[in-house]
């Protein structure tokens, strides 16, 4: 079972490689920002995904600014991205079918307190 930690991980790696596939040109200021983090925190997370092997950075002379750069997914990373996204959705179905109870308990709690005659 993998830690929360890492769960957390696979779910920036995931969002993050969703948004570049989408959007190659976006500047990691506008990417941290569309993500809710901070510019080091994306840019830590782009170094480790270029070192897996599964995005490449190449300088773009007509990026938005000079120093630009787009972020491209490899081969690898397609596939990777594909896995993460499975894993993903899992995740979320799982915290939907809790939530789902919670609230159904919630409502039997509250439909009980109602029918509780005053005192």
């Amino acid at each position: 079972m993998a830690s929360r930690q890492s769960k957390q991980q696979q779910d920036t790696y995931y969002r993050v490689m969703r948004l570049l596939q989408d959007n190659p040109d976006l500047t990691q200021r506008e990417l941290a920002e569309q993500l809710g983090i901070s510019v080091g925190g994306l840019n830590y997370c782009l170094k480790a995904l270029a070192e897996k092997g599964w995005v490449k950075m190449q300088n773009f002379a007509r990026a938005k600014n000079k120093f630009g750069y787009i972020y491209v997914l490899t081969p690898s990373g397609v596939a990777e991205k594909a896995a993460l996204t499975k894993h993903f959705l899992q995740r979320k179905l799982d915290e939907y079918e809790a939530l789902t109870q919670e609230i159904e308990t919630l409502r039997q709690e509250v439909k009980a307190i109602n029918s509780q005659p005053p005192e």
